[in-house]
């Protein structure tokens, strides 16, 4: 069975705050491991995106959703810890 993350492994978003509840693999099942905003139909959404690139634009929408900054800077020091990012 595939195992549950509790956070998207590409950008770290809490997998419960996704409103497809995770990614879509190619054929169609759930993907666990990631949130439906980087992973569909069994590819990342934005393939070439960096682990920098991806720190930004987690910030950015953080930003956007009211977070202050020193707490979306906590949040995103993680992101290079993730599953997707590991071997990058």
């Amino acid at each position: 069975m595939e195992k549950k993350y509790k956070n998207c492994q590409s950008c770290g978003m809490p997998m419960k705050k996704d409103p497809k509840n995770g990614g879509t693999n190619s054929d169609g099942t759930k993907n666990l491991m990631y949130c439906s905003y980087c992973y569909e139909n069994g590819d990342f959404t934005q393939p070439d995106m960096t682990v920098d690139e991806m720190k930004t634009l987690v910030k950015g929408k953080m930003k956007e959703m009211g977070f202050p900054g020193f707490l979306s800077g906590f949040f995103t020091k993680g992101i290079p810890g993730l599953e997707r990012w590991k071997n990058a």
